[in-house]
């Protein structure tokens, strides 16, 4: 998901009103959109259930259910679910910490909080998250995910730590360079990248095929003609890798540790499709996205992928992007690409022995690459630097500590960057060398800019009257309140009033009863 995907937007015709033809009135387009779409998901679905250390079969349900299930409900009209890249780094943590059978309850639990907040109508205020907390989540998520499929890239094993990946990067690049079967890896998959980077560059008709199709079919076809040792993907059958949770892990919901995953899970599941939902609806002009239906919609689809142990789900970008931009006008293109997902799945799972791991690597190392906003990063530095720094350090935390407490920080430092900003507040003082000093207060008086305050008052001449006009504070916190009549006392002592003293806290009780 990236917020500040920007497309042309596309205008959908209005339907014509009855008969049978009104019933499908975009039927031509919405086909034609939906095979794009199954091209472009197809991939990806393989390659985040590889990345998240699961059965490839069991991305390719996630997919269906995607299609079938959260594609025929209201929310979105346009977007597309699946399994995301954007929390392969959450699902592989959690099946190395619980194990696969404990993942389907997990899912399970995510998709039922969903709908809890679905249903409770939370799902608008998802819209209340600073921007650059969730681009910050994104950029750590590529970051891991680069540096994870590095490794699979060369064929070796990966540090368990964020920061143990990247330290290591160089190493397991030179120890490629050494073996030349690490080597031949190496390049299948930096091919894919390299495919992947001037797809688009390329002309109209050859892009009419998918980048991500394209690459993958690319490698598999060098992999088989030059007989590259490499390894492929492992077919189980999507029967046999289709595992319900069994009744022992729901023990393990007694733990705080798994709660905190599924919470986890749930809102960061939800972040990454209602935001996609705002991007997906800057692309065309028609139905806008009911985010409180579309977050049931997306709970029912993890509460299904959850009973049958599958990935979770959430709504996709690229898969969004591509079904606007091949023409789709209505949910009859995503639940259609999820019914060729179910058909590959029973009639060709065969064909996915031979697709190159390598390969799989190079097409999530080019989805990290692109989770990362480089662009928008440098806009925030350039015009506000305190959102930069929000981002930088909420992409820093996840890759060093880890997705859940990096988000947690990085909201931390929103909500205190918006206080200290809503703190706006003027001082001036006018001393004309006969009678009172004059200090002048306005703005938002609080904890934050008692420092301030209070080394100005103490800065005043000691035995000279001060009026202090608390006419313009909209806001007084009761940190303010007390420190200012005690300064107030304190200065009462030792200076001569220039009038009868008003009674204790009567100016503070005016400026409160300002506005605010």
């Amino acid at each position: 998901m990236q917020p500040s995907t920007d497309h042309s937007r596309t205008p959908l015709p209005p339907s014509p009103p009855g008969g049978a033809k009104a019933r499908f009135p975009h039927l031509r387009q919405d086909f034609a959109a939906s095979l794009v779409v199954f091209l472009v998901a197809l991939p990806l679905c393989v390659g985040v259930a590889v990345a998240s250390g699961v059965p490839a079969e069991l991305g390719l349900v996630t997919g269906i259910v995607g299609g079938l299930v959260t594609g025929l409900m209201r929310g979105s009209s346009l977007q597309v679910s699946g399994p995301a890249a954007g929390l392969t780094v959450l699902v592989f943590e959690a099946v190395r910490e619980f194990g696969l059978p404990v993942l389907g309850v997990i899912v399970l639990g995510t998709g039922l909080l969903q709908i809890a907040m679905g249903a409770l109508r939370l799902g608008r205020y998802f819209r209340a998250i600073s921007l650059s907390v969730v681009e910050g989540m994104l950029a750590g998520i590529g970051l891991v995910l680069i540096a994870g499929q590095v490794y699979a890239m060369t064929g070796a094993g990966a540090p368990a730590s964020g920061l143990g990946k990247l330290a290591g990067i160089p190493g397991a690049l030179l120890d490629a360079v050494r073996d030349p079967g690490a080597l031949a890896s190496l390049g299948l998959g930096a091919g894919t990248i390299a495919v992947l980077v001037l797809w688009p560059r390329l002309p109209r008709a050859v892009r009419g095929v998918p980048g991500p199709l394209a690459a993958v079919g690319l490698a598999t076809l060098a992999a088989a003609l030059f007989s590259l040792p490499v390894a492929t993907v492992e077919v189980q059958g999507l029967l046999e890798s289709v595992q319900p949770p069994p009744l022992s892990a729901f023990g393990e919901l007694a733990g705080i540790g798994l709660l905190g995953t599924v919470v986890a899970f749930a809102l960061i599941a939800s972040a990454e499709s209602l935001f996609s939902a705002a991007a997906v609806d800057r692309m065309h002009d028609g139905k806008r996205t009911e985010y409180d239906k579309e977050l049931l919609a997306q709970g029912a689809g993890n509460t299904l992928c959850g009973v049958l142990g599958a990935l979770p789900l959430t709504a996709v970008i690229v898969r969004s992007a591509a079904n606007v931009s091949a023409g789709a006008r209505t949910r009859a293109s995503r639940v259609l690409h999820g019914v060729w997902l179910l058909l590959f799945a029973v009639a060709l799972p065969w064909a996915l022995a031979y697709i190159p791991i390598p390969a799989l690597a190079g097409v999530l190392v080019h989805a990290g690459a692109k989770l990362i906003p480089l662009k928008a990063l440098v806009r925030m530095w350039h015009g506000q630097r305190g959102e930069a720094l929000i981002l930088v350090v909420t992409a820093a935390s996840i890759v060093a500590v880890s997705m859940f407490e990096g988000v947690l920080i990085g909201l931390g430092l929103a909500v205190a960057k918006t206080a200290w900003d809503a703190s706006h507040l003027k001082l001036s003082v006018t001393d004309k060398g006969a009678g009172p000093v004059q200090v002048h207060l306005s703005g938002n008086a609080t904890f934050l800019r008692l420092p301030k305050i209070l080394d100005a008052l103490d800065a005043l001449p000691a035995d000279r009257p001060v009026e202090l006009d608390l006419s313009g504070v909209h806001h007084l916190d009761h940190a303010c309140r007390t420190a200012l009549e005690n300064w107030r006392e304190r200065h009462a002592r030792s200076a001569p009033s220039p009038r009868p003293e008003p009674e204790p806290g009567q100016v503070l009780a005016e400026a409160e009863a300002g506005p605010g």
